[in-house]
């Protein structure tokens, strides 16, 4: 219930946008070094070695990654659309 209420919310977000926007944030991709560190914090992770903070830190990537995830979803199928 909750994702289909961000997917919508998300929905409106990408109509707001124009092709060049969609595009880039279609290409958006983290750094290597973050794409290192959220590595790092998953294999913590699966060990059962995180740090209160790191926990704290892991878990508002995976958030952060799904909201990205779904409104990347909504720009690719408006620029589709288009």
């Amino acid at each position: 219930m909750q994702t289909a209420h961000l997917e919508n919310m998300l929905a409106s977000v990408a109509d707001t946008m124009n092709d060049a926007a969609l595009k880039a944030l279609v290409e958006l991709r983290a750094s290597p070094q973050e794409e290192e560190r959220i590595e790092y914090l998953g294999a913590q992770a699966n060990e059962g070695l995180l740090t209160n903070e790191e926990r704290q830190e892991y878990q508002s990537c995976i958030m952060f990654a799904n909201f990205l995830g779904i409104l990347q979803s909504k720009a690719r199928k408006k620029l589709q659309a288009a």
